[in-house]
């Protein structure tokens, strides 16, 4: 089995209940999840004019090979209800691996580690939550030190759940 990470979002529909939804379809296909962090509300980074988002970020294990995990990820995401009509735009989840193992991929269709995850507090700050001493593989500093070093200015709050 493999540890990986993996980031959860949603800005449309009943937000909290597609991330949900989104979890337990990953544990339905074989996805263990351990651990969830909290749920954090946050700002848009790339278009700014739509709604803020629910984020939080699991740490899971699988055995599917990190191309068959982003290919279950986005079946998950069209099953529920993602559509890919404007880059960076409203989505009702939006499903990413930020670390697979110490795995480094990098080819046409999939780059792991996320190639943005240190420049993201949405990512960062449920990450640290969970997992502030898992260490990038690439950038060979701890999840604790990218966000110490984020210069991201989104805004992003813990929510009552």
């Amino acid at each position: 089995m493999n540890k990986v990470y993996l980031s959860l979002g949603s800005n449309l529909g009943e937000r909290e209940k597609n991330l949900a939804r989104a979890m337990d379809e990953l544990e339905r296909r074989g996805v263990k999840i351990l651990r969830r962090s909290s749920i954090f509300e946050t700002e848009p980074v790339e278009i700014r004019e739509q709604a803020w988002f629910l984020n939080c970020v699991i740490e899971a294990e699988t055995d599917l090979p990190p191309q068959q995990l982003m290919n279950m990820l986005l079946e998950i995401e069209l099953q529920l209800g993602r559509r890919r009509d404007v880059k960076y735009g409203p989505r009702t989840i939006d499903l990413d691996i930020l670390l697979y193992a110490d795995t480094i991929v990098d080819d046409a269709r999939l780059t792991i580690p996320h190639p943005k995850m240190a420049e993201r507090r949405f990512v960062l700050v449920p990450l640290v939550e969970i997992a502030p001493t898992a260490l990038h593989p690439t950038l060979h500093r701890t999840i604790a030190e990218l966000l110490a070093g984020c210069s991201d200015p989104a805004e992003v709050r813990k929510t009552a759940s």
